[in-house]
């Protein structure tokens, strides 16, 4: 991960998105905002791992079905 996308996913998920929600939404109380805010850096902090190891050589341009079937393959060879 780079340090440029740390930074940018911080200020966009764990800053800028909480507070759009927390107007959007009406919310008045400061838990309402930290609820907003944990989903929301929780939810990013998840989908940046998976992109993160589907960005692993072995897994670049492969289907599931094809990731699945080279993997029984590569099973019963060994």
């Amino acid at each position: 991960m780079s340090a440029v996308r740390l930074i940018v996913g911080i200020i966009v998920m764990g800053i800028a998105v909480p507070i759009i929600l927390f107007f959007l939404f009406d919310l008045h109380s400061v838990s309402g905002f930290l609820v907003v805010f944990a989903t929301t850096f929780l939810s990013w902090g998840v989908t940046d791992l998976l992109a993160t190891i589907l960005e692993k050589p072995r897994l670049r341009d492969r289907s599931p079905a094809n990731a699945i079937r080279e993997d029984l393959q590569r099973r019963a060879e060994e």
